[in-house]
């Protein structure tokens, strides 16, 4: 049997199908149906607007100038608040427009645009047509539930960014570490090992090695109550690198010690410990998301998604020959916030 090719024969051959039969849903035909779906959808909003409130109770229940701990619990509290207020009013949103508004199919015939003013009253005419159609003016609840969802949801990161307005809710927390506080009498915080705390002689600190220092006698001063956090903020990585090699800006000629310098370990990044040493290259790893930064130039970020070097800790010895920090960081350390200024 042998395929016979025939001619197409012209588009007008062929009628219009037209549209498929309207099927009604449920909320069209029972207006209890439709008051159930209303209360569903008002549900979602009311969902939304008790996190928004809970992130925004967290926020002042927490505050950031504490402890790390608040820092934590602020912001988790401040993030669920955020992202179920959010996804409260999308679901809310998407329920609403398959369940209540108007689905019946609609044909808009293709024509040359032109803004006169018979096309701009004709879109007046439409957008007046689907507020009737979104039944909101005969929904209270609706109304009602989407407007405060729609103003409480945003203060969960507007508030945040509005920032410091007290001096106890900001990160201060995170500007000040172990290293600030003295002995009484003694020229500055020793330097020590950790974890087994021994004190470290600038004498015994050859080229390219590398110690992990904590602050000596760390938790026995005041204001060292919460002994990990404030370790977790005070550990520094010291290494020795032959003077000449060194890039040193204005200002930091004083803070290193025949070379033998001393950076925070906490990765600007995230907060990951920064540990990984390449003696050869002078580079610093950080083994979490691969950020390098260089120390024989201020640990400057040479790689990766850090966006700050590792702040230093100026450092020189005592009359005895031990290794001192002259003062605290001169700058946060951790990842960037939203009260840091860069």
């Amino acid at each position: 049997m042998s395929n016979v090719l025939t001619k197409h024969e012209p588009d007008s051959a062929f009628s219009n199908p037209g549209l498929p039969p309207h099927k009604h849903r449920l909320s069209d035909l029972d207006e209890k149906a439709a008051k159930r779906a209303e209360r569903q959808v008002a549900g979602l909003f009311t969902i939304s607007i008790l996190a928004a409130i809970a992130g925004l109770v967290g926020y002042f229940l927490f505050p950031a100038g504490q402890t790390l701990l608040g820092i934590r619990l602020g912001t988790t509290v401040l993030g669920l608040g955020l992202g179920l207020g959010m996804l409260g009013i999308g679901l809310g949103a998407v329920h609403w427009a398959k369940s209540l508004m108007s689905d019946v199919e609609v044909v808009d015939e293709r024509h040359e645009l032109k803004s006169d003013e018979e096309t701009r009253a004709a879109a007046v005419e439409k957008i007046n047509a689907g507020i009737k159609d979104s039944n909101i003016a005969r929904r209270q609840l609706l109304k009602g539930t989407l407007l405060g969802a729609l103003v409480l949801a945003p203060l969960t990161f507007v508030l945040p960014l509005v920032g410091n307005l007290s001096s106890t809710w900001n990160f201060r927390v995170l500007t000040k570490t172990a290293w600030r506080n003295t002995p009484t009498g003694a020229m500055g915080r020793r330097l020590a090992t950790d974890p087994e705390g021994r004190l470290i002689r600038a004498a015994d600190v050859t080229n390219n090695s590398v110690f992990h220092v904590i602050p000596h006698d760390l938790g026995n001063l005041p204001g060292e109550d919460h002994y990990l956090e404030e370790k977790a903020k005070a550990m520094v990585l010291l290494v020795r690198i032959e003077p000449s090699e060194l890039n040193t800006s204005a200002g930091r000629e004083d803070w290193n010690y025949h070379g033998i310098i001393a950076f925070s370990k906490v990765c600007t990044h995230v907060g990951c410990p920064v540990s990984l040493y390449e003696q050869s290259t002078k580079h610093l790893l950080c083994p979490c998301h691969q950020s390098t930064f260089d120390l024989a130039d201020e640990a400057k970020v040479i790689f990766g998604p850090a966006k700050r070097a590792l702040p230093q800790l100026p450092i020189s010895v005592d009359d005895e020959g031990y290794l001192i920090a002259t003062s605290d960081f001169h700058e946060p350390v951790g990842p960037s916030y939203w009260e840091r200024l860069k």
